[in-house]
C-alpha cells in the first residue's frame, strides 16, 4: 500500500513539473515579440484649415509616478505635418492639452475597461484575488505534500517567465478657436463623504470648440522592463495624437 502511495506521489510531482515547464515555455514563445497597441476611445474630426491657422499651443502633463515625456516626439510629428508650435495660447488656433493619468503594469482587460469608459472617467479599479485552500483528508496527506512540492516548482518556473503588460492611460483635450458662439456645459461631481455627492453644472459661451478623447497605449512582452516599454509607448501615443491633425 505504501509503495502504491509513493508511486502516485511521484506521478503527481513529475506531472506538475512537466506542466509547469510547458506553461513557462509556452508563455516565453507566445510573448517573445514585443506587441504594442494604441487605441482612442472617441474619434475627433477637425475641419481643414488654411496654413496661417496651423498654429498649436501644446500643454503636456504627467500625473503618474513614472518619468515619461512625449513633448519632443509629439511636437516633431506636428511640425512635420506643417503645424507651428507657439508658446502663447492667445495666438494659437488650436490648444492641445494632454495628461498621462496612469502608467503601470496592468491586465489587458483592465486597460480595455479604461478605454471603454472614455475621457474623464475615474481610474479606480483593480481586481481582488482569492486564495483557495484545499482541505486534506487523513488518507491523502502524502499526495497533498507532493502537490505542494510540485506547486512550489511551478511557482519557481513561472517566476522566471512573466507575461508583462504595461498600459498608459492618457486623456486628451483639443480646443479650436472659431468665429461662432459655442455653448459648452461642464459637469462636476464632488463627493461629500461616503454617503452623498454634489453635482454642479456650468455653461460657458465662448468662441471655442472643445473635443475630448482618451488614449490607451499598451506594450506586452515576456519579462518586459519599463525602460524597454517606454520608447514604444511614447512613439505610439505621439503618433496617435498627431494623427488627429
Amino acid at each position: 500500500m505504501k509503495a502504491s502511495k509513493a508511486k502516485l506521489v511521484a506521478v503527481v510531482l513529475a506531472s506538475t513539473m512537466v506542466l509547469s515547464g510547458c506553461s513557462a515555455v509556452s508563455t516565453a514563445v507566445k510573448k517573445r515579440n514585443l506587441e504594442v497597441q494604441t487605441q482612442m476611445s472617441d474619434t475627433i474630426w477637425l475641419d481643414p484649415v488654411s496654413a496661417d491657422k496651423k498654429t498649436i499651443y501644446v500643454q503636456i502633463r504627467n500625473t503618474t509616478d513614472k518619468q515619461i515625456d512625449i513633448s519632443d516626439a509629439l511636437q516633431h510629428r506636428l511640425v512635420a505635418k506643417g503645424y507651428r508650435i507657439v508658446n502663447d495660447p492667445a495666438t494659437a488656433h488650436y490648444w492641445l492639452q494632454s495628461n498621462i493619468l496612469k502608467l503601470d503594469k496592468m491586465d489587458l482587460r483592465e486597460a480595455n475597461g479604461f478605454l471603454t469608459n472614455g475621457y474623464g472617467s475615474a481610474l479606480a479599479g483593480g481586481t481582488l484575488g482569492m486564495l483557495a485552500v484545499a482541505s486534506r483528508s487523513s488518507s491523502g496527506n502524502s499526495i497533498a505534500a507532493g502537490g505542494l512540492i510540485g506547486a512550489a516548482i511551478g511557482i519557481a518556473a513561472d517566476a522566471l517567465v512573466e507575461d508583462v503588460n504595461y498600459a498608459m492611460i492618457t486623456d486628451i483635450q483639443i480646443v479650436e478657436k472659431t468665429n461662432l458662439k459655442v455653448n459648452t456645459t461642464q459637469t462636476a461631481d464632488v463627493k461629500n463623504g461616503s454617503s452623498s455627492h454634489t453635482t454642479s453644472k456650468t455653461t460657458l459661451t465662448e468662441n471655442k470648440k472643445r473635443y475630448n478623447t482618451r488614449i490607451v497605449s499598451t506594450a506586452n512582452q515576456v519579462n518586459l522592463d519599463f525602460e524597454e516599454a517606454k520608447p514604444v509607448l511614447v512613439d505610439g501615443l505621439a503618433t496617435s495624437i498627431s494623427g488627429v491633425f
